[in-house]
């Protein structure tokens, strides 16, 4: 660790609150690796809803009050460096991290179950717990850091990390599998786009929810049929006829999912863009034996799982733009708008 710098740029988030919120500096001080750690060059970092979310404090639920305002529910330690979705190289080792990860291109998971030398009892999240890739190195503990061989550049690398995972993880835990008719709410974004192909590479029959501009481009993806979002899915699809929803949307028209669920259906849920607050009808949820997840903490198999489909190219990354690191706020502007179709991507190091 001789030749590392004492210091880096990078972009901290120092409080809930407005754009200005997030501060770009070019002396912070460079992490050292713990026992059982890795100090990665971070190349590339995606930007996700969690960003955006977390720094206007959405996570919260009371009203004028924070202090809950992060993916454990606990309050954030500022400044905070964000960034969950990260491609970089292995420069240091912390005592006793296995010596084979030094030098290799690595995805970080982004669920933390240890760090700072401990196995955690909560999982961490990567940049909102810990510091995450939106500078120029970070640390991670080894198990957390992935080799993956591929000739995919550093900024479609990091566009899956996150956003696919996430999705993978949410067919995991719903046992998506060939033959199944899967409907995908939010199917542009990140997570939606992720899932659409995750799930055509399973062999199930995906049905996209999205507006009419980005049809076509989910088709490409693996969609076998779109529909728009000011559509009714009970009038379009009729009641009974979907095994699993994969939903990152919720709000008002969320009891029209379980409508369209067949008996023993399952739905999966990672967001709520739309709107947190949802009308349940519990009847509809016992009489036809549904099953809900909440998908947030990884299962143990799913990142390696997607490691594998990335480096076998069963899955393609989807970068709709790349920013520099100075330009975050930018990109969170752009994010907002919603009228990209997969990821944004940062820039950290040439």
């Amino acid at each position: 660790m001789a030749n590392l710098p004492e210091q880096m740029k990078g972009v901290q988030l120092t409080g809930h609150g407005g754009l200005d919120k997030l501060v770009y500096r070019e002396d912070i001080p460079v992490p050292r690796p713990a026992a059982g750690e890795v100090l990665i060059r971070v190349r590339a970092a995606g930007v996700n809803n969690t960003d955006l979310n977390t720094r206007v404090g959405w996570y919260s639920k009371s009203e004028g009050d924070a202090s809950d305002a992060s993916w454990s529910g606990s309050a954030l330690e500022f400044p905070r460096i964000q960034g969950a979705d990260v491609c970089g190289e292995v420069v240091a080792l912390g005592e006793g991290a296995d010596e084979g990860l030094l030098g290799k291109r690595v995805l970080i998971e982004p669920c933390l179950f240890e760090a700072g030398g401990k196995t955690l009892e909560q999982p961490w999240y990567f940049g909102s717990e810990c510091d995450g890739g939106f500078a120029e190195y970070t640390r991670v503990a080894a198990r957390h850091a992935y080799p993956i061989e591929t000739s995919l550049s550093d900024a479609e690398l990091a566009s899956f990390p996150c956003s696919y995972s996430t999705a993978e993880n949410m067919l995991t835990r719903a046992r998506v599998r060939a033959g199944d008719q899967v409907l995908v709410t939010g199917a542009s974004g990140g997570v939606g786009s992720a899932a659409v192909q995750l799930a055509k590479a399973r062999g199930a029959n995906v049905l996209a929810v999205t507006s009419a501009t980005k049809a076509d481009a989910l088709m490409r993806l693996g969609a076998s049929r779109t529909l728009t979002r000011d559509e009714d899915l009970v009038t379009v699809l009729g009641r009974n006829q979907v095994d699993v929803v994969v939903d990152l949307v919720a709000g008002k028209q969320w009891p029209t999912l379980l409508d369209v669920l067949k008996p023993f259906g399952r739905y999966a849920t990672s967001g709520a863009i739309a709107g947190p607050l949802v009308e349940l009808d519990v009847r509809t949820l016992y009489l036809k034996d549904l099953t809900l997840y909440g998908c947030t903490v990884l299962e143990p198999e799913v990142f390696g799982n997607l490691i594998k489909r990335i480096e076998s190219g069963d899955i393609a990354p989807l970068v709709a733009e790349t920013f520099a690191l100075k330009q975050i706020a930018e990109a969170q502007k752009v994010f907002e708008t919603k009228q990209h179709i997969g990821k944004l991507v940062i820039h950290v190091c040439n």
